[in-house]
């Protein structure tokens, strides 16, 4: 077994778990970087890595897909010989208002739900019995801040976070001790996610945001990725815990 940790982060390719995967390298770990479409963007996720001195692993995986799920899972944890920490960062939207009921498509819904929760349950199924193994397994979850308190966002992405915060209380429960399980709530972050969120208004709203938060910003990938380090590094007894990282806007409006 390698001396490094091995983490596995999905949804890998860019943004928050892009920033993740490099926070975890520049740490020593040896990382799984998981995508679904964007194989240039993860390549690009990959040669960051390198620079931290690492050698990554692709993984094309839909994490709605068991098979695809359980080969993945069975690929990284062989290749590095354990796995230490898994982050369920995988995730989908759609753009259907909120206000719009009868917009709104069932199979939207569903493919929303079958990444954000079904997918992420499937892929901590199959980690299990590698995290076991590890003398300081984690999983940390990517919840939202949309999951604790009602905004307008699709029904579906708000509901599957909600669904999130839970999944990650009872398998914190169900997986102690071996294994702790945590979740990272973001509120609005910088970049593509929000920029496609936002459309035109996306520069002047964000601004707005940063204005009415109490750090005076909004929150970058960078932050999310600190986050996840510090859940996992350090606060050794802390499980089933959902780490707000928004400046403080949640608890200031």
């Amino acid at each position: 077994m390698s001396s490094a940790k091995a983490a596995l982060v999905t949804g890998a390719s860019r943004g928050m778990g892009r920033s993740i995967a490099v926070a975890l390298a520049e740490r020593g770990h040896d990382v799984g970087i998981n995508f679904s479409r964007s194989r240039d963007e993860a390549e690009e996720t990959a040669e960051l890595v390198r620079a931290c001195g690492r050698e990554p692993l692709l993984l094309q995986a839909d994490v709605s897909d068991e098979a695809a799920v359980r080969a993945m899972v069975e690929s990284h944890s062989r290749t590095f010989g354990r796995l230490d920490l898994l982050v369920n960062n995988a995730g989908t939207t759609i753009e259907t208002a909120p206000e719009d009921l009868e917009g709104l498509r069932l199979e939207d819904w569903d493919r929303v739900f079958a990444v954000n929760v079904r997918g992420l349950f499937q892929v901590t199924r199959a980690a299990v019995p590698w995290l076991r193994r590890s003398p300081a397994a984690n999983v940390v979850n990517m919840a939202s801040i949309v999951g604790l308190r009602p905004t307008a966002q699709p029904f579906p992405y708000a509901a599957s976070k909600a669904a999130v915060i839970n999944l990650t209380q009872t398998l914190a429960r169900s997986l102690a001790p071996q294994v702790r399980v945590n979740a990272v709530a973001p509120g609005w972050v910088l970049g593509e996610w929000m920029e496609h969120a936002l459309g035109e208004n996306y520069q002047r709203l964000m601004e707005r945001r940063a204005s009415h938060t109490p750090m005076g910003r909004v929150v970058t990938p960078e932050d999310v990725a600190e986050a996840v380090v510090s859940l996992v590094e350090t606060n050794r007894l802390v499980t089933g815990e959902v780490l707000v990282v928004d400046g403080g806007y949640s608890a200031s409006t």
